[in-house]
Formats: C-alpha cells, structure tokens, sequence
C-alpha cells in the first residue's frame, strides 16, 4: 500500500483533509447518529436520564444496570453534549438540556451544605458525597449550557465556582483536593489527577464564555502541576495518585475502575489535546504545552497501543507492561482528538 502522509492528502486549494467539507460531513453524521440514539428515549420523568438498552431502549427500572440512581457525571455529560448538538444546528434539543439542568439544581444539588451529591434518586441522595470529579463536571454542564445560552446557566456557573474555588481549591499546589462528606468532612487525604484533569476541562470551557483570566489561570496551574512537574520526570507518563502533599503515590491500588494503580495512556492522550487547547487560549504564551503535549502523545502510542490487534490497553505499570489490559472505546476517541 503507498504511504500516505495527512500533510499530503489535500484537495485543491492546499486545505488538509481534516476541514474539507466531506470530511467534516462525515463527522457530523457521526455526532448526529449518537444524538439519534439517545434522543427517543433518554428522558426519565420522575427526572434525569435513563440508562439504555443496545436498541436505544431504556433497560428496566430497578434492573443492575439502570437502577433508581442518578450519578452527576452521566447528569452533567448529558447537558454538555446536547448543548454541544445545539450549538451546531441542531434542533429538538432544548427539552433534553432543561431536563439536566433541572436535575442538577433541584436534587443534584445540596441545598443545606452546599456542592452537589454525587448520587441521587428520586427520594434524595443515595451517595451524598461532594467529589471533585463531579464538580468538574457540573462546571462543565454549566459553561456549555451557557454557550447555548440557557438561562439558567449563569447561576449554575456561579454556584459551583464558588464550591470549588471554597472547598476544594488549594491554592498553595494549584490544584483540587479530591472528596468530602455531604457535610463537607475530610473523608481521605487522596489527591487524584483525573478529577483535575476534567477540572482543566472545565475550567478553559468556563474561561471561553465568561472571559474571567482566573478561570484560565487555574487550568494553567492544575497543568503545570500534573505534566510539567510529574509527568515531565516520570519519562512522560501522566501519575494518577498522589499524597495530601501532591508527591506521586505509585503503590496506590484503589477501585480498579474509577482509581486504577499504575499509568492511564488514555489520560496522557487525554492531556495531550488540553494542553493544545490551553496553549491556544493562552495566546501560545507557553512554550512548553506543545512540547509536552508532542511527548505525551507519542509516549502513549508507543507504550499503550496493541501493536498485534489494536487499541490501548486501559492500565500499564510502572514497567510499561500491561496490567489491565483491556480496551475501551474512550481512549481511542481521545487518541484521535489528539491526534487532530
């Protein structure tokens, strides 16, 4: 097969292929299919969204896999991609927006203490804990809800920065701290680098629709502390978990799904294109973003793809060696958005 290269393939007028009109058809179909498929049947009345079946379909209520609960960050995602679908044209997408935001206020959301419960049913809160993965993304709903011009967007934004900016912000590292109680207790000294990393996430989506320079500022701070200073000495590769006092933890074994031990390549792919990102919000002032995010990427392939049948394996150890080696689908869509 001749060798390919993206630089080459062009139509005329010199445009890459990534932003010719029938690529960019493409995608589309793609995204809008996806939407296709939840749109039906996604809504629960009693609030939220349901979980469903593989013909779109809810599974049935009470059932292992949809049971009464409704955890934040399937809440939160939900707002942010069909705001996402109705900033690109599409319609009969309002009501499913709505519905999220009304969830996230209404129950999702600790009227006494403050922050949002990470899970609720339709009685109150059956896991009343505050973490800072979903507080990430109720930042996340809230900016892009925004963007759609919701509007009760401004007031979802303003209450979680203030939770996050009062709770779990440490400014001393530049980072989050991980979990509380409902009643905002210490509930562990952990410190995590996924929840920051959607907490970067958020952070540049907020800084896009409000313009606040503290917004960018943090994501800048959170990325200096994951990739410039870990991950830049420990060869490339992003460290998950660490102590009260940010120093890598590589003898970590928590929940192997949510808290995996060892290294995430799906993270560094993960990192690779936020840092794009920031590099361009912050007007390439940076040097070191592309750099690393150049590092970060190319580490990843070479050690976390499965040369023999594909895809990345979810776990490496500190040795490169599979530990968990199973593959998921999110990986390979954050390879290829890093890769664009």
């Amino acid at each position: 097969m001749q060798d390919v290269h993206l630089s080459n393939w062009t139509e005329t007028g010199g445009t890459n292929f990534l932003s010719r009109a029938t690529h960019r058809a493409w995608l589309l179909s793609q995204a809008t299919a996806l939407l296709d498929f939840y749109r039906p049947n996604v809504l629960n009345p009693a609030g939220g969204f349901h979980v469903l079946d593989d013909d779109g379909g809810p599974l049935p209520a009470g059932s292992a896999q949809n049971g009464a609960e409704r955890q934040l960050h399937d809440t939160t995602r939900m707002v942010h991609c069909f705001a996402m679908a109705k900033l690109w044209g599409q319609s009969g997408v309002d009501d499913v927006i709505d519905h999220g935001m009304d969830l996230l206020w209404t129950r999702h959301r600790d009227a006494a203490h403050g922050g949002y419960f990470w899970g609720v049913d339709d009685s109150g809160p059956t896991n009343p804990a505050k973490q800072a993965y979903g507080h990430a993304f109720v930042m996340l709903a809230a900016a892009s809800a925004k963007a759609a011009d919701h509007p009760d967007a401004d007031r979802l934004l303003a209450d979680v920065s203030e939770v996050l900016q009062a709770r779990f912000w440490e400014e001393s590292c530049g980072a989050a701290r991980e979990e509380y109680s409902a009643d905002w207790q210490v509930t562990s000294d952990y410190r995590g680098q996924n929840s920051n990393m959607h907490l970067t996430e958020a952070l540049m989506a907020a800084y896009e629709v409000t313009g606040e320079q503290s917004y960018l500022g943090m994501a800048q701070r959170i990325a200096g502390l994951i990739v410039n200073r870990h991950a830049r000495h420990q060869d490339w590769r992003i460290a998950e978990h660490f102590d009260r006092h940010w120093q890598v933890d590589r003898e970590y074994a928590g929940n192997p799904v949510f808290r995996p031990r060892g290294i995430t390549p799906g993270h560094a792919l993960e990192w690779s294109r936020l840092l794009i990102q920031l590099w361009e919000l912050g007007a390439r002032q940076q040097a070191w973003l592309p750099d690393a995010a150049k590092r970060l990427f190319f580490n990843a392939i070479e050690t976390g793809w499965n040369a023999q049948t594909g895809g990345f394996y979810y776990t490496l150890d500190w040795n490169n060696t599979p530990d968990q080696a199973d593959r998921f689908w999110w990986p390979c869509a954050e390879g290829i958005a890093a890769a664009a």
